[in-house]
């Protein structure tokens, strides 16, 4: 496996380095998202400790996350991905989205899940689909 990743593009910089992480700036983000504003800042933290965390940073400043969960050998489950929304429109998530999918430690994976309300046009860019069988997929929900 390799030990960090980091793409660079004008001021902007993709890095899968924790230490660079932002956890104030990714906590601010979250509790502003549909999907994770009730999440409390310890449960945050023990995820992006848990995790294949792809930052994106504009100098030093977090403006950007891509959260993969994986075993990097079949399965990975991607989430808690933000753009800043002052660095929309630059086509960061694009970028950020390429610099996920040619991990080198992410490929081969037989699965690739992910859920969203409102990008499946960005994610189906990437090859992403449908569940093919959903009625085989269940879901146990804690809340």
């Amino acid at each position: 496996m390799q030990k960090y990743f980091e793409a660079k593009r004008d001021s902007f910089t993709i890095s899968t380095d924790p230490s660079r992480i932002d956890v104030d700036a990714i906590c601010s983000f979250l509790a502003r998202s549909y999907w994770a504003s009730d999440r409390a800042r310890e449960r945050i933290e023990r995820s992006l400790a848990n995790s294949l965390v792809f930052g994106m940073y504009d100098g030093t400043k977090q403006i950007g996350l891509a959260r993969v969960v994986t075993d990097f050998a079949t399965f990975a489950w991607l989430c808690d991905v933000f753009i800043d929304d002052n660095y929309r429109g630059k086509s960061l998530g694009k970028w950020l989205m390429k610099s996920v999918i040619n991990h080198p430690d992410l490929q081969g994976l037989r699965r690739f899940l992910l859920a969203t309300r409102d990008a499946q046009g960005l994610y189906s860019q990437f090859g992403w689909a449908p569940l093919k069988n959903p009625e085989r997929w269940m879901l146990k929900y804690n809340g």
